[in-house]
């Protein structure tokens, strides 16, 4: 459910990506010789590790590809045996994420995503105020069974269109903007309070991993429960107040409840998806008391959704996932393992210790340090899960170094990465900017507006909601 990005124009690649091609090996050279650590065998893995986050971060190849480059010279060098550098592999975390994108298919092709979109949509009555109210609100729900904010967007895109035409307005108007620039957003936020999509799923598995705790799917959709609320009246409050509407109402209000109408009775696939996509999230949300593992209960959902008869998806379906995306995922907590069993993330604890440890004083600093230097870190990463690859193991170690509990640093630190003000930041704006309803400007405000929002949440929800939960 998450297209691969294109890393070339049609006149070859980019500036950014010379300049990748360029620096990767010079950085990777510099360090391999520069003093950073007294063990030469962490200095080298350090040099390997900063190829592979320039690699990220210029996107000069894929994002999977740069990872597995990395793995390899990992492998070659002797820095790792190939247990060790494909240890990520064996890991649950991308098999959670294979198990989630095959959950989501499902969803888009049995219809069962568009039918709930329009389901909840035709009860919001033909008022633009509560037409993106409802909007908003789908945006939310679908997370729970589309867990991909690209898919999202583009399935409430499509139904987007259709109303701001009903509406008999512009692209460009502010009732096109409004819609537009937050199904958008609000779906790179919703990815971060769930454990849903590749960012949150890589996420919960560096914080287990290199923090040494376990993460529940229902603790994680607890701990951002009052956010949830918070973010969905102040995301319709901001569009409202930004963009007022030029018509407050549709002509015919009857416009989404003919459409939903047409699509006629539930259809068997519909009835399986949502049969399966019941079993996933009851076991999803009450994995505190089974204990079974989120993979094993999305990969075996998965796996009955491409069965023969009693299945959803063929070959073709399969096909069409972007594989790249699981590579990517096994890659990044395969590197961070190594530089942890190296011990070449010291130097890089050590750096991120020195800026923020003075600042660090307690449950109320480190929301607000922690947010907003993760904010101004992803600007460095214009993807989300580069950005959490290459900063949330140093994040974890230096949890621990510091007694702190790794989950709520954790969980902060990935929060902060659904904060964006620029539209290179991560693929699920670029999808939503490519309808061309918005400018970049309406990214900026819009998205710094609620980043200052989000902020004000953690403050609430970290020193005080948290801790009933058993974080911090």
């Amino acid at each position: 459910m998450v297209t691969a990005h294109t890393h070339e124009t049609a006149g070859g690649p980019r500036p950014r990506q010379l300049a990748g091609f360029v620096l990767a090996p010079l950085v990777c050279l510099v360090l391999w010789f520069l003093p950073t650590h007294d063990s030469p065998i962490a200095q080298h893995a350090l040099a390997i590790a900063g190829l592979t986050i320039v690699l990220w971060i210029t996107e000069a190849v894929d994002h999977a590809t740069a990872g597995l480059i990395g793995l390899f010279l990992f492998w070659a060098t002797g820095l790792g045996n190939i247990n060790q550098v494909f240890s990520g592999f064996a890991g649950e975390t991308p098999w959670f994420l294979l198990g989630a994108m095959l959950i989501g298919t499902m969803a888009g092709k049995s219809g069962l995503a568009q039918r709930i979109a329009f389901a909840v949509m035709a009860r919001t009555g033909g008022s633009y105020s509560r037409l993106l109210f409802g909007f908003i609100i789908v945006d939310f729900l679908l997370t729970f069974i589309v867990p991909s904010g690209i898919a999202r967007v583009t399935i409430l895109g499509a139904i987007a269109i259709g109303v701001v035409e009903a509406f008999k307005v512009g692209p460009r108007s502010n009732i096109g903007r409004g819609l537009f620039i937050i199904i958008t957003y609000a779906a790179t936020i919703f990815d971060k309070m769930l454990i849903a999509g590749a960012a949150s799923i890589l996420a919960r598995g560096i914080i287990q991993d290199a923090g040494g705790v376990t993460v529940l799917y229902s603790l994680w959709f607890l701990a951002y429960l009052p956010c949830d609320i918070i973010t969905i009246v102040s995301c319709w409050r901001i569009i409202l107040w930004l963009y007022p509407p030029e018509k407050p109402a549709i002509d015919d209000s009857q416009h989404l409840q003919k459409q939903y109408d047409a699509l006629g009775p539930w259809s068997v696939a519909e009835k399986k998806c949502a049969v399966y996509l019941l079993i996933a999230v009851t076991l999803w949300m009450s994995d505190f008391l089974h204990h079974i593992s989120p993979a094993l209960i999305g990969m075996s959902v998965g796996l009955l959704g491409v069965l023969p008869r009693v299945g959803l998806l063929d070959v073709t379906d399969l096909k069409k996932l972007n594989y790249s995306a699981i590579w990517f995922t096994a890659a990044a907590l395969s590197l961070a393992r190594l530089l942890t069993s190296t011990k070449g993330l010291e130097v890089l604890t050590n750096i991120v210790t020195a800026v923020i440890d003075p600042l660090v004083t307690g449950p109320l600093s480190s929301a607000i340090v922690l947010y907003w230097t993760a904010f101004a870190y992803h600007f460095f990463l214009g993807n989300e899960t580069a950005m959490l690859s290459t900063s949330l193991p140093v994040i974890m170690e230096f949890a621990k170094a510091r007694s702190l509990d790794p989950l709520a640093i954790g969980m902060i630190w990935t929060f902060a990465a659904g904060g964006k003000i620029f539209i290179y930041q991560g693929a699920v704006l670029i999808v939503g900017y490519s309808f061309g309803y918005f400018e970049a400007r309406d990214m900026l405000k819009v998205g710094l507006a609620l980043t200052i929002v989000e902020s004000l949440i953690l403050l609430l929800l970290v020193p005080f909601y948290w801790p009933l939960l058993g974080i911090g």
